[in-house]
């Protein structure tokens, strides 16, 4: 079979609406395109098994950086850890490696780069594990085009414009190269002004939006950013709808399986986190016939046993809070309705589809943005032992520098635990936290342990890791708060960031 598109990906490929790739292909096979899978190729000669697509090749390392997937926070490889159970076969800096793969036999294939990787790697950003900065993605790997975030639009619109020979400029949430500055653009500062100064580094880390038209000058020509299209209640509808299989042929992955996702963004924006220049920085849900439509199709397969593994998005009690009136922040409105009131119906409705034993929501909720009203569902029905948070911190200036100083975690606990011992069904609550993130010393981490042995079931505790366009790692790479230009602590050195951590389990 001679394909229209080959996506290349770093990740296992399962036909279900967790798998990025798996979403794109079936709307591009919707709208009349032949459209190829190649999963994590090893070596070139996989490169070459579908031979050479009449459009394009789409290339991913999944939706994990391929050095993060790769690497611990201290830089160790993971498949050489034998606490790990590990075994992904993904090539350090996979999109760069996967396009000179294609470039080498395939010379005159026009190459479309998506996913966290190239996403994220979209400007001039400092990279952790070589210590330095890098150039944008798109010039190191010689690709045509970045279709960044959830590219379903993107990807629509890049085949038609080369299935009718048409140019790739002007197409909203993607990335080009261009030799000068369109009008209406902004312009952030260039790779040599970043180079030299942390100050204009944090300039640009400010500037850095989906929501706008941005242009970097890289030596002789621009990185060319075309802003975010627009994502309505109705798209989503409409991909999550689409005929997937299901199946899950990995058991690393079998979680997934019997998952549904009820909506995308996350207005937390979180310092550390990239679900927002991912998703973007507003809710957008599903409609609730959607969804139990998903749910009522999943009880006639007949591997269903009857239970919903998780329900949600990044935050799974941000579902409902859809809001484009104005370009403010979300959660800092007044207006936001905090009631959880869409949630609370959708999941009532939920429960009374035939065939459905349980919903869990496991992926966690925003503590700060839970009503008691929500609690009490969650506990008599949408729990299956404990309840994911993830308070991050303690220490008010961390928090204030992960922007996570929103709401009251001790209030919370108490509602919790208040609503959790008047239910037949006793829950508890399961605690995330961060190590040497900018700001932590040893004193904030000797703090941040207090409180933590103050708790039950904190035990999950991550070191911060440095991840491309985060506004934490603009603080690591300039040990400035970019808001600011104060200065902020950094823990640098791996004997201090194993300590941060190791202080936490005594």
């Amino acid at each position: 079979m001679e394909y229209d598109i080959i996506f290349v990906t770093g990740e296992i490929f399962f036909d279900h609406p967790f798998c990025g790739i798996a979403i794109l292909k079936r709307l591009l096979e919707k709208r009349g395109y032949k459209v190829g899978v190649i999963e994590s190729p090893k070596n070139e000669n996989e490169i070459k098994k579908l031979g050479k697509p009449k459009l394009f090749f789409g290339i991913s390392s999944g939706s994990i950086d391929s050095m993060a997937r790769n690497y611990t926070p201290l830089k160790k490889r993971r498949e050489d850890d034998p606490n790990l159970d590990y075994n992904e076969k993904v090539p350090d800096r996979a999109v760069t490696v996967y396009c000179n793969w294609i470039r080498k036999n395939f010379k005159d294939s026009v190459m479309v780069l998506g996913g966290t990787e190239s996403s994220l790697r979209r400007f001039v950003h400092y990279d952790y594990w070589d210590n330095k900065l890098r150039k944008p993605i798109l010039l190191d790997t010689r690709a045509d085009i970045i279709a960044y975030g959830n590219a379903e639009k993107q990807i629509a619109e890049i085949a038609d414009r080369i299935k009718n020979k048409k140019n790739l400029e002007n197409i909203r949430g993607t990335c080009i190269a261009g030799k000068e500055v369109p009008k209406g653009f902004t312009e952030i500062p260039s790779y040599d002004e970043v180079s030299g100064s942390k100050e204009k580094f944090c300039d640009m880390q400010n500037l850095i939006s989906n929501n706008a038209n941005l242009a970097q000058k890289i030596d002789s020509r621009y990185i060319l950013q075309y802003k975010s299209p627009e994502y309505t209640t109705k798209d989503l509808d409409e991909y999550y709808s689409l005929p997937f299989a299901r199946k899950i042929p990995s058991k690393h992955l079998r979680g997934f399986e019997f998952s549904v996702v009820t909506h995308r963004g996350c207005i937390g924006e979180c310092s550390f986190c990239a679900v927002s220049l991912m998703q973007g920085n507003r809710i957008i849900s599903r409609s609730e016939e959607s969804i139990l439509k998903e749910l009522e199709h999943m009880t006639r397969l007949p591997y269903f046993k009857g239970n919903i593994d998780d329900f949600g998005g990044p935050s799974a009690n941000m579902y409902g809070m859809d809001c484009n009136k104005c370009k403010g922040k979300c959660i800092d409105c007044a207006e936001l309705d905090r009631s959880n009131k869409k949630l609370i119906s959708l999941l009532r409705k939920a429960r009374k589809i035939k065939g459905i034993k349980n919903i869990f929501i496991r992926s966690g909720i925003r503590y700060d943005l839970a009503s008691p009203e929500l609690l009490k569902e969650l506990v008599e029905h949408h729990i299956y032992d404990t309840l994911r948070i993830a308070p991050e911190h303690t220490n008010k200036n961390i928090l204030r520098l992960m922007n996570k100083d929103k709401g009251s975690l001790r209030k919370f606990m108490d509602e919790f635990s208040k609503i959790s011992s008047c239910s037949k069904s006793k829950k508890e609550l399961c605690f995330y936290f961060m190590a040497a993130h900018p700001g932590s010393g040893m004193k904030e981490a000797g703090e941040l342990a207090a409180e933590v042995r103050k708790l039950k079931n904190a035990e999950a505790v991550q070191v911060f890791t440095p991840t491309p366009m985060t506004v934490s790692t603009c603080m690591y790479y300039t040990g400035m708060d970019p808001k600011t230009k104060k200065k902020v602590y950094v823990p640098y050195t791996y004997s201090e960031k194993k300590e941060q951590k190791r202080v936490l389990y005594r």
